[in-house]
């Protein structure tokens, strides 16, 4: 197995204020080490960017966004171009979260026009892909995960994943009450390596799949010790920064 740097990534969805982003901030980046081994991102809402990149300025936690526009430009209102994020100083893009794909309809093609609109003004895409809980009881969590994952090498080529980061996210396991064991967690992050191994098995084994099953202080460190798994995509856990924090130092 190659060398990958765990990453654990707060996706604060639509939360925060200016107080309360300051204090989290505050807390998160002092309770940072020489001993945190993962790499650090948070992905605020978009009217925080400006705020949070002046905040992480003298700090090593980078910073990213939960969403975009697969456009350059034009007349598109409420949407927010790759190139403003860029200019805000985001290092990476959540693309195809599934709150975007089922609340907002966005389609595995509009996802992977994203996920190239992203990388075409060099930041990362964090490609999100899962199965909904009738997928998973028909036991078509694989066929779910191909197609998702197939979209967006079609269209962007398998070497575009040298430059991308995966997050599995087992859409009847956040917020629902049910919970994804570890091993069924492990179980589909092999399953991912080996769909992009079939078509480059260093771009496979290189690329980082992150977790974003409800990941939480007391489970962390038992789903980042096994194999596939590289990190974690972190919803309300996030918005803790004692919880943060345990996750951030749970990395093997």
């Amino acid at each position: 197995m190659s060398e990958r740097r765990s990453l654990v990534a707060a996706n604060w969805k639509m939360n925060g204020s200016l107080e309360s982003i300051h204090q989290l901030v505050g807390a998160v980046s002092q309770g940072m080490s020489e001993k945190t081994k993962s790499e650090v991102l948070i992905c605020p809402p978009f009217v925080y960017i400006p705020e949070l990149a002046r905040l992480l300025a003298k700090t090593d936690i980078r910073l990213g966004a939960q969403n975009v526009s697969h456009l350059e430009s034009g007349a598109y209102t409420g949407e927010v171009a790759p190139a403003m994020l860029k200019e805000f100083g985001c290092e990476y893009v959540i693309v195809g979260h599934s709150e975007r794909r089922m609340l907002y309809s966005e389609s595995d093609v509009r996802v992977a026009e994203k996920f190239i609109a992203v990388q075409a003004n060099t930041m990362i895409p964090i490609l999100c892909i899962g199965e909904l809980l009738e997928e998973r009881e028909s036991n078509n969590t694989e066929e779910v995960i191909a197609r998702q994952l197939d979209a967006v090498i079609d269209k962007a080529g398998i070497q575009a994943f040298k430059h991308a980061v995966i997050a599995y996210e087992p859409v009847w396991a956040i917020g629902t009450g049910k919970t994804a064991t570890p091993e069924q967690a492990q179980e589909v992050h092999e399953f991912i390596r080996l769909r992009l191994a079939r078509h480059d098995h260093e771009t496979a084994e290189a690329i980082r799949i992150l977790y974003g099953g409800s990941v939480k202080a007391d489970n962390a460190k038992q789903l980042f010790e096994l194999a596939d798994i590289d990190g974690g995509l972190i919803g309300g856990a996030s918005l803790v920064a004692e919880d943060f924090l345990t996750i951030c130092h749970s990395v093997r």
